[in-house]
């Protein structure tokens, strides 16, 4: 009970019982200038810490241990991230300048994700102030992701017998390749992406369900395209845990996106899929994913707006 209460903040008098998940050397790693904005993960720790939120509200990561990875990932794999020999082609697919920092950070989110996990399956609710890297494969990682830490998370909690289906509702911009592609061919997980058709990746391995957009596509388009689909898939499936990828590259002046999809549009969203599971009392395990706004502070904004759903969502009695 002395756990329930330390966890416990106040935002406009509401009270909050779930767990942050976030590590101040996110925003520390060096990528050099590039459209991964590595600072927002500080800008929106501060921001939760403006809505009352405290230190004991937060919990910091480890490192994801390398067993954990093997749950996933291939030996050869891990083995040529932890030495430093990616191929030439490897570190071209990361898109990311490689260094053992970098090995790093990605450990660490891998373990932020688990821990969210662990917490969602405690309390109903847990968040990650980062997490979502989706592209990463069991023996390669693409598009800005070296380890695929849902994925990862997921097959962990599978191992330890804390459940026994879980899914992936994936609302990044991109579609989520390298998850969609891991759970393939494993009944206990179904995987949810609904995404840009028009750019990266190329090649779109099928999720469970996927909804592709095309440029230009706006709010109308975009909502209508989802709200069927909750709460009816999660009643369908009936999973143990959701990992909500929660996206802030939709946004239509996101530096990625081709979308004409306003941040209330994306408040909606999130409702709708937070909403979904709170009614259904499925634990919810939400990680930031994409956003690449030219200006920062609205990427930040959009995943503060997410934040603040899930508060709202989880501080009212069903």
């Amino acid at each position: 009970m002395a756990d329930f209460f330390n966890s416990v903040f106040s935002y406009f008098g509401l009270k909050v019982p779930f767990k942050f998940i976030y590590s101040n050397e996110y925003w520390m790693v060096d990528i050099g200038r590039h459209v991964f904005p590595v600072k927002k993960y500080r800008m929106l720790y501060e921001k939760v810490i403006a809505l009352g939120a405290r230190h004991r509200n937060f919990i910091e990561p480890q490192e994801a241990k390398e067993n954990d990875l093997l749950l996933v990932h291939t030996s050869k794999y891990i083995k040529k991230v932890s030495t430093g020999t990616l191929s030439s082609i490897e570190l071209q697919a990361l898109e990311l300048p490689f260094s053992p920092e970098v090995d790093r950070f990605f450990r660490l989110m891998t373990g932020g994700t688990i821990k969210t996990v662990e917490e969602a399956l405690k309390t109903g609710l847990a968040v990650h102030l980062g997490g979502g890297f989706h592209h990463a494969f069991p023996d390669h990682g693409e598009g800005f992701c070296l380890f695929n830490d849902v994925a990862v998370a997921i097959e962990k909690m599978k191992h330890e017998n804390k459940i026994n289906r879980a899914m992936v509702v994936d609302c990044d911009l991109h579609q989520g390749n390298g998850t969609a592609f891991i759970f393939s061919k494993k009944d206990y997980v179904f995987t949810f992406s609904i995404h840009q058709m028009d750019i990266y990746p190329s090649e779109k391995p099928p999720s469970d369900l996927d909804i592709g957009l095309w440029s230009g596509d706006n709010d109308e388009a975009y909502l209508s395209a989802l709200s069927p689909h909750f709460p009816r898939v999660y009643q369908e499936f009936k999973p143990d845990l959701v990992v909500y990828i929660a996206g802030a590259d939709p946004y239509r002046r996101d530096m990625l996106s081709g979308l004409d999809i306003s941040a209330e549009a994306l408040k909606k969203r999130d409702r709708i899929i937070i909403e979904s599971a709170r009614k259904l009392k499925i634990p919810i395990a939400i990680v930031l994913g994409g956003g690449y706004a030219p200006e920062i502070e609205e990427t930040v904004q959009i995943h503060l707006n997410t934040i603040r759903t899930a508060i709202k969502t989880y501080s009212r009695k069903l």
